[in-house]
């Protein structure tokens, strides 16, 4: 009688795994210096202007001197003394405020008009997001053409108003142009917040009775207090730091009504003055920073209670 003899492989014994053989050390580490044209750009470019941006404010820097000596204090003095630098910060905090006000409301605006996914929707989110794309300068000059006293808006309306030249309302009209070149930003932002609401949350409060105002104030905005957060600081950064606007419709004009930070800069440097010019920034700097920091902290906290 034939037995059947059956093989089996005999069961590996565990060990250490085995190594695997290391890569060469070129291969892992580069040498530092491949990093150096990096650095020596970096350096040039924003770092030492930004060191000397400390120090030249404290000097009578300017085209007529030959050399650069220490003056301490004297350049805060005389834009303290003749009324520029109250004014530039009045003019400034109005504008970032108005500024931040209009492309928030409109960007959020546009988000609620344009949340539903659909073609329609999809095609209009592009077109409004659009002039974020388009040169801050070249939208200054567009509206600077149409809102001129000859030009096309008065043309249309068959009116005479000096869109652009008034001393109380031309500081308004220069943050709307800016609020309408920033909307699309805004409105990507708060659409990426609403569609991050979850669904159940909506259908409970439908449940519950709640019309769609209810329910946007007691679900929704809280809910989109991150891109709040997001949205509202940009938009006060940014408009703090704004020229380019300001400049191509009114030149800071009229009677100084929209002279902002950067646009008295631009003139007092375009004067020669570059100690003065560069004092106004180092305050600019600050005020940024001291508007900034609170405003941050603030919102984190909403964000926190909400």
């Amino acid at each position: 009688m034939a037995h059947t003899v059956v093989r089996t492989k005999p069961t590996p014994v565990s060990g250490p795994p085995k190594k695997v053989g290391r890569l060469p050390r070129a291969a892992v580490h580069h040498p530092w210096w491949f990093a150096l044209p990096a650095i020596v750009v970096f350096a040039g470019f924003f770092l030492v202007p930004n060191l000397l941006n400390f120090y030249y404010p404290f000097t009578n820097w300017s085209s007529y001197h030959a050399d650069i000596a220490f003056t301490g204090l004297d350049n805060f003095k005389t834009i303290a003394d003749d009324g520029s630098l109250l004014r530039a910060i009045r003019t400034t905090l109005l504008y970032a405020l108005l500024a931040a006000l209009f492309q928030n409301c409109f960007g959020l605006g546009l988000a609620l008009l344009l949340e539903a996914d659909s073609r329609f929707n999809r095609f209009f989110r592009a077109v409004f997001f659009l002039p974020v794309l388009i040169s801050a300068l070249a939208t200054g000059y567009v509206f600077q053409a149409l809102l001129d006293q000859d030009g096309a808006v008065n043309s249309v309306l068959g009116t005479d108003i000096p869109w652009l030249g008034s001393t109380t309302w031309t500081l308004v009209v220069v943050t709307l142009i800016h609020g309408w070149k920033w909307m699309g930003l805004s409105m990507l932002i708060y659409l990426a917040g609403l569609k991050g609401i979850p669904g159940d949350m909506l259908e409970a409060a439908r449940m519950d009775g709640a019309g769609p105002w209810r329910t946007f104030w007691s679900v929704r905005w809280p809910m989109l207090a991150p891109a709040v957060t997001f949205n509202v600081t940009t938009a006060l950064i940014g408009s703090m730091n704004t020229f380019d606007i300001v400049q191509a419709t009114t030149g800071g004009g009229p009677a100084a009504a929209t002279e902002v930070f950067n646009i008295y800069m631009f003139r007092i440097f375009g004067q020669g003055l570059y100690a003065q010019a560069s004092a106004m920034s180092l305050v600019l700097f600050l005020v940024v920073v001291a508007v900034a920091i609170p405003l941050v902290v603030g919102l984190r906290r909403r964000e926190q209670l909400l």
